[in-house]
């Protein structure tokens, strides 16, 4: 098994045990790839969801770009929506779950088909 694989089993567990939801399996593969090198990286592959630098970069670099959502307050609430499922003490929330978690939010799925 790769890395790759690795972390993706890693985060489908995450969505499981600390989300409480049963993940697509082929989405969060595709989440995960699209993340690139960043998920190896320690620093890169979390979202600091308690700096507000973080969160505008995940709302403009993430949600508007590369899913092509209309900036509004709804893109604030739904990344607020994640941290919340993740859990706000959680302290490692890694970025591919929480992009999963963002895509689902949106219904934003066929994106990455």
């Amino acid at each position: 098994m790769g890395k790759r694989d690795e972390l993706i089993a890693k985060y489908a567990e995450d969505l499981k045990t600390k989300c409480g939801m049963e993940p697509d399996m082929d989405l969060l593969t595709k989440v995960t790839i699209g993340c690139g090198p960043a998920i190896y990286n320690d620093d890169a592959s979390t979202v600091a969801s308690s700096q507000e630098s973080e969160l505008e970069t995940v709302k403009n670099n993430f949600l508007i770009k590369k899913l092509g959502l209309a900036d509004g307050p709804e893109l604030m609430d739904a990344i607020n929506s994640a941290i919340e499922t993740y859990g706000k003490s959680e302290r490692n929330k890694y970025r591919a779950v929480f992009y999963y978690l963002l895509v689902k939010h949106f219904g934003k799925e066929a994106v990455y088909s």
